[in-house]
């Protein structure tokens, strides 16, 4: 969420990142919140003004009857301190009002668009940043990665449709064991890079979720608990977001860097659908996830930095890549830049999503009211500011599975395991489970 008295203070930057975004809603939506913070505060001086005016009309009602003066002056005194407390309370009740709108408006104006980021329609006008790795086309026919997995043993698609629905999958023997050692492979890349492990919970009230993003956006994408205002999270950059809500962190202590471990859960709609047989687009998956409270001055060179992190992943992994550097049109409401991490996907012979890396600035941070303090607490020269608050992708274990089943599967179906997972897992080839049912 915006602060206000940053709008107040940079209308023309709000309106200028609006203008790039191409939300005609939103301008609208804008427009109306200028006219109404300046309305609320001249009201806001005139109910002040009132409840002086009260103060002054009480001592005049007290100090006419002191002097004896006539019945009708008094009479006239008395009448108009009497309409005053209506007067105030009216005034109180439309304050209400209109702050309440107020603060409607601000949670749905989306986050102001860094300078870097490229004007464009969708996705498909997202600019390439750099590429890591040369693709390389299979000398034969690759099988599709459900196909395989469930061939080999390694994952049951219908067992687990018949439990739970299209969409889930169970994954078993040695492909379940890769996963834990993509898990720990990316955990201790960022213990080594100071990053503290959090195990989230996988549930979330709805007040804390709404101070991590836009829930109108992402609502629909989400599982909620039949009767109970909880729900599922649909990655653990939310539950970290809301571990500090309401606190003040001393400046010294920033940057706090987290990397988190959850399932996430999520309903895929809309044009993408789910993954007939496959792991790539699921409704319950794992991830590694990094999120980082840091100054304002320290966020843009964060950015990069959180980047980078994966970058190194999927380098080890051997992997190729691209970074791409998300448009005005895909970017969403609560990042003010975004960098997306598409693996290669053989297969299909295209890059594919695998990582996402925002920096939210205070959009977050407001909503949640998470500080840091600057000076000695209680001093004079003690002040308050916004953290800025930072997430990507370290690696989400469903897609960096597949880019694995495709990148290195062999033409026999067994896929051999990047090197630097060797360590993690009791073999170097994954073959076929023979006492798989």
């Amino acid at each position: 969420m915006l602060e206000l008295k940053f709008v107040r203070a940079n209308p023309d930057a709000v309106r200028q990142s609006l203008k790039k975004r191409g939300d005609a809603e939103k301008k609208a939506m804008f427009e109306e919140l200028v006219s109404l913070d300046a309305k609320q505060r001249k009201l806001a001086m005139e109910v002040d003004s009132l409840r002086h005016g009260r103060n002054k009309a009480t001592l005049a009602v007290r100090d006419a009857l002191k002097e004896s003066k006539p019945a009708k002056e008094v009479e006239r005194l008395k009448k108009s301190a009497a309409e005053i407390p209506g007067k105030i309370a009216e005034g109180d009740k439309n304050l209400a009002e209109m702050q309440e709108r107020l603060q409607y408006l601000l949670m749905r104006l989306p986050n102001v668009l860094h300078e870097s980021v490229p004007v464009g329609k969708d996705s498909s006008e997202n600019t390439e940043v750099r590429k890591w790795g040369t693709p390389k086309k299979p000398s034969f026919e690759l099988k599709n990665h459900g196909d395989l997995a469930a061939e080999m043993g390694w994952a049951d698609f219908e067992r687990a449709s018949k439990a739970s629905g299209r969409g889930f999958a169970y994954v078993k023997g040695q492909l379940a064991l890769l996963e834990q050692a993509i898990l720990r492979f990316g955990i201790e890349m960022l213990e080594r890079k100071g990053f503290t492990l959090v195990q989230t919970p996988m549930l979330l009230d709805r007040k804390p979720y709404e101070g991590v993003t836009d829930l109108a956006d992402f609502e629909n994408v989400m599982y909620k608990v039949e009767g109970e205002d909880k729900y599922f999270i649909a990655t653990s950059e939310h539950p970290i977001g809301a571990m500090m809500a309401g606190e003040v962190v001393d400046e010294e202590k920033l940057p706090l860097k987290f990397a988190g471990l959850s399932a996430c859960f999520r309903k895929e709609i809309g044009g993408h659908g789910v993954d007939q047989k496959g792991l790539f687009r699921s409704h319950q998956f794992n991830k590694v996830e990094q999120f980082v409270y840091c100054k304002p001055e320290d966020a843009w060179g964060m950015h990069e930095e959180i980047l980078r992190n994966t970058e190194e992943l999927w380098q080890a992994l051997a992997i190729p890549y691209r970074v791409v550097n998300i448009c005005t049109g895909d970017i969403g409401t609560v990042a003010a830049k975004k960098y997306d991490i598409e693996a290669w996907f053989p297969r299909g012979g295209e890059y594919r999503e695998v990582a996402s890396c925002s920096n939210c600035t205070t959009y977050q941070s407001n909503r949640l009211n998470i500080r840091y303090r600057i000076g000695r607490q209680g001093s004079k020269d003690e002040r308050k500011e916004l953290v800025h608050t930072l997430n990507n992708t370290m690696v989400a274990t469903s897609r960096a599975m597949v880019a694995i089943l495709e990148n290195y599967q062999n033409e026999d179906g067994t896929v051999t395991v990047p090197k630097a997972l060797q360590k993690h897992v009791s073999f170097k080839t994954m073959v076929k489970d023979e006492k798989a049912l």
